[in-house]
């Protein structure tokens, strides 16, 4: 391998995101989250049912089953989204994620958006598209920094 094959920080982050991805018990959207720091994983996530809960892979979608748009009525969902869990991790773990950067293979929901804010994560990279307008917004407004990488 050549230095001119070596990925990027951000595309070698992009990469571990996906294999994340493939945690994920949601029936609809396979999503990996990954929070990072001075080039040095933190905490991870997936999308899918709190711990000792059935996965919706195994007991259904109800927002499926409702047709739901996605980017819609999260309150109807069972599960945590990937960036609530890899912020969720880092704190049952007692780790630092103020100042982070979280890799996410799609843009944050607006509820995963503004727990980014809050939790002080200060880059976003991310690469699928998801329809939250206000998500969009947010992000626009927040001192977070975006980087889409193409997908």
């Amino acid at each position: 391998m050549t230095m001119k094959d070596r990925p990027s920080w951000d595309k070698y982050f992009m990469r571990i995101t996906e294999d994340v991805s493939l945690r994920a018990t949601c029936v609809k959207r396979k999503v990996g989250a990954i929070i990072v720091k001075n080039n040095r994983i933190i905490s991870t996530g997936y999308n899918g049912a709190p711990k000792g809960f059935e996965h919706c892979s195994s007991v259904g979608c109800l927002r499926k089953k409702m047709n739901v748009p996605s980017g819609e009525r999260h309150e109807l969902c069972r599960g945590l989204h990937a960036e609530q869990n890899a912020i969720v991790q880092a704190a049952v773990h007692g780790d630092q994620i103020d100042g982070g950067t979280l890799y996410c293979n799609y843009q944050p929901c607006v509820i995963c958006v503004k727990m980014m804010i809050n939790a002080g994560i200060k880059r976003l990279v991310f690469s699928g598209n998801y329809p939250d307008e206000l998500a969009g917004k947010m992000l626009r407004e927040s001192n977070i920094s975006i980087t889409k990488i193409a997908e």
